[in-house]
């Protein structure tokens, strides 16, 4: 299988590593200072499952006609529409797009791109991060991804589908790849919501008096307005989440409140936006998601006015 992924960041880098130990061609479409330290020291994973440390295949553009099996797009959501861009060349006919961001509204930005029939649904477990040095390590033994045509008269092709199994044993061809999108976007709107506008972990909130009722009544209204749009979360997601969000002196953060502690642009619209805007247009009053939501975005506002103030 042919797979260009664009990126050699925490989750694309780690990806990448097993696709290409399991015999696939792997190109990295990365940023040149990122291509020239893949060069300098090769792609470093330092992971439970294994250490992988080689040279690797790493472009700063897709040449014309060079079109690929299967590309992988794992970017933070503010960087989508340039992602496209820079994937478009290697998308041919027979090219299949497999995002991994969370949430869903990517979905119509790479439909309109590519055309529905060329994008997978897509949705991946697992917690990695990427050091100061470049590498990138894998924490825990979660390690679950999960992906699907969203079309169910679509299947996706045996060689994809076989090519993706070779990234481990908890690789999961769903029937139903938007209920697995759509379970993970509730749970990561409530963790965002919760833990960036209590500014604190999950224990630390349920410790409190209310924040185990609050982590609650947050995680109900995103299943509720995944209801609404047409997704009824399993009863196993459900418990497993409300476990997960309630649990006594748990370190969980969400990535957003790691962003916002370090000063960085956070991906607030992308999932507490996008979660907000389809309560209201289902006309359900979610008043945490709204505190949350307008907490993150007084936070994006005067991070930009900062940012153009040291810039003046």
């Amino acid at each position: 299988m042919r797979v260009l992924i664009l990126g050699a960041g925490a989750i694309g880098g780690c990806y990448g590593a097993r696709l290409i130990e399991a015999g696939h061609d792997v190109a990295f479409l990365v940023r040149p200072a990122r291509a020239a330290l893949l060069a300098k020291r090769g792609l470093r994973i330092r992971s439970g499952r294994g250490d992988f440390s080689q040279p690797v295949q790493a472009i700063t553009a897709v040449a014309a006609g060079a079109h690929y099996d299967l590309a992988v797009v794992s970017c933070k959501a503010y960087d989508l529409d340039s992602a496209i861009a820079a994937i478009a060349p290697a998308v041919g006919d027979r090219t299949l797009v497999l995002p991994l961001l969370n949430g869903v509204r990517q979905l119509d930005a790479l439909d309109a791109a590519f055309g529905a029939a060329h994008v997978l649904g897509g949705v991946c477990h697992i917690s990695v991060t990427l050091d100061a040095e470049g590498a990138v390590h894998q924490f825990g033994s979660l390690d679950r991804l999960t992906f699907g045509s969203r079309d169910p008269a679509m299947s996706v092709p045996v060689d994809i589908a076989a090519g993706l199994h070779t990234l481990g044993p908890n690789v999961i061809h769903s029937a139903d790849i938007l209920a697995a999108m759509w379970e993970k976007f509730a749970f990561i709107a409530t963790l965002a919501g919760l833990t960036c506008l209590m500014r604190g972990s999950v224990g630390e909130i349920v410790v409190t008096a209310d924040g185990a009722d609050l982590a609650r009544r947050l995680y109900v209204e995103c299943t509720e307005t995944a209801r609404r749009s047409g997704h009824v979360l399993s009863t196993t997601a459900t418990i497993d989440a409300e476990r997960v969000l309630t649990m006594p002196n748990s370190p969980l953060k969400a990535s957003m409140l790691r962003d916002l502690e370090r000063g960085a642009r956070t991906e607030c619209e992308h999932i507490l936006g996008d979660m907000r805007a389809r309560a209201i247009a289902h006309a359900l009053d979610t008043p945490l998601l709204a505190a949350a939501l307008t907490h993150l975005r007084v936070y994006e506002g005067v991070r930009v006015a900062t940012n153009s103030t040291e810039r003046t």
